[in-house]
């Protein structure tokens, strides 16, 4: 550190602007307690605070509606898809089953039976197909 020379008048306007400057800080910490401690407090409901920010206010109710809202409105989606998915179970289910029976009402011997009481028999000889030849003009 150097040792320097300073003037007792310099010396005293120094002195002034720290004071000064303390003096300003101490102004604005007087000033009044920040929003935050008024919110807390319960100080924010009188006077001007509430009136100045009156829109943010209701933009912060509109926002929880919102969210309130949109819970609301995802629990009955889910239970939507909950009943749609029993339903499509329910007919998966009826199809399947549905396919059992005709398959085991549609096999050979199934139908051999039920046809030789009207009469009608199984063929032995094999079918034949027959193709005609189309003529072009």
């Amino acid at each position: 550190m150097e040792n320097e020379f300073i003037e007792k008048n310099l010396l005293d306007k120094k002195e002034l602007k720290a004071k000064t400057k303390k003096k300003t800080k101490q102004k604005k910490a007087s000033k009044g307690p920040s929003a935050l401690v008024q919110i807390l407090n319960g100080d924010f409901m009188n006077g001007d605070f509430i009136i100045k920010n009156f829109n943010y206010f209701f933009f912060i109710m509109f926002l929880l509606l919102l969210l309130v809202g949109k819970s609301h409105y995802a629990k009955q989606l889910k239970k939507d898809v909950k009943q749609t998915q029993k339903e499509l179970d329910e007919a998966t289910s009826d199809y399947f089953e549905a396919k059992a029976k005709l398959e085991e009402e549609t096999r050979r011997a199934e139908l051999i039976e039920k046809l030789d009481k009207t009469g009608l028999k199984e063929t032995v000889n094999p079918t034949k197909v027959i193709r005609l030849k189309k003529e072009t003009k």
